[in-house]
């Protein structure tokens, strides 16, 4: 599939995970051979008003092209404002997200909520394809719940008004993550529109990606949560497309030396007291599956440096040696 000028052949997305694919991340995903990474989704209120946080998570410096900003919001103009703000900060692709399901951005009428308001969405992609000169693609949900999927209607008026690229998470807001991913609206979808249209959910390993695109006929997937401790998936997952193969499972000592990379990573983005804090939780998913793993989460929880945090990863590589 080809998206602006950028040709993405077969692509497999990073999803954009919010507390999750900062640059950090995006960084280690790219260091195992990751192409496509996104931002974590950035709200448009605090673009405009240059919160110092917000400008931080846009950090787009030397990455890689296509570099890829996912914004959220409720108002038109607003939206396009922070488009073009990204665009100035060198991203060359924006997301616009309708489908997180939050409870305090729905509450605010932005992310899922805007499944309930189709001529809203359809009036803040306008705007925003309006604002800038990059392609603008926008990732959805299929509906509200079980009795309000909307995805065709929404995708058919995304389209319309110059959107270039659809991103189906194919569960309702409702579902939140729980349940199963329902593939077979995202090959309504593909056949409703003909635009580009990305197939996410449940693709936990790279046969997932293949079955995914085997069954609904779409031009690449998105991963996220299947991500998670597992940088590897993406990059196996694109191989698996490209030729039938995947990358071999990465052994404990490359897991656990990637992720003392993505560990100093995040201390040098972020500083030692929040940098402790978020690799907590990476650290425990890059652990998942090793011998005491619940005892080691407990250590790795109580952990008070970045000494600490290390010695800990380290001792778990030596142990399952």
């Amino acid at each position: 599939m080809k998206l602006g000028d950028y040709e993405l052949g077969v692509p497999v997305f990073l999803a954009p995970l919010a507390g999750v694919t900062d640059k950090a991340f995006r960084e280690t995903v790219r260091a195992v051979g990751g192409k496509y990474v996104w931002t974590e989704m950035i709200s448009d209120k605090a673009l405009a008003y240059k919160n110092s946080r917000t400008l931080q998570m846009l950090d787009l410096s030397g990455e890689a092209e296509p570099r890829i900003v996912q914004l959220f919001g409720s108002d038109p103009e607003t939206m396009a404002q922070a488009a073009q703000m990204a665009v100035e900060l060198s991203a060359n692709i924006i997301d616009i997200n309708m489908g997180c399901p939050a409870p305090k951005v729905v509450k605010n009428a932005e992310g899922a909520a805007l499944l309930r308001d189709l001529p809203r969405a359809q009036e803040i992609a306008a705007a925003v394809v309006k604002a800038v000169k990059v392609p603008v693609t926008v990732k959805v949900r299929l509906g509200w719940n079980d009795q309000e999927v909307v995805v065709l209607e929404l995708a058919k008026r995304l389209e319309s008004v110059g959107v270039q690229m659809l991103t189906v998470h194919a569960r309702t807001r409702e579902q939140f993550y729980s349940g199963y991913a329902n593939w077979e609206w995202i090959r309504r979808v593909k056949k409703a529109v003909k635009i580009s249209v990305i197939g996410n959910g449940d693709i936990l390993k790279p046969e997932d990606a293949g079955r995914l695109i085997e069954q609904t006929g779409c031009d690449g997937v998105m991963i996220g949560r299947g991500a998670l401790g597992n940088p590897w998936l993406i990059p196996s997952a694109q191989l698996y497309l490209n030729n039938g193969n995947s990358l071999p499972k990465p052994s404990m000592e490359e897991r656990i030396k990637v992720a003392l990379q993505h560990f100093e990573r995040i201390l040098r983005y972020k500083g030692e007291k929040i940098g402790l804090n978020e690799m907590r939780k990476h650290a425990v998913w890059y652990i998942k599956g090793f011998r005491n793993a619940a005892q080691v989460r407990d250590e790795i929880m109580q952990t008070k440096s970045p000494e600490e945090m290390r010695a800990i990863l380290t001792k778990v590589s030596t142990d399952e040696n």
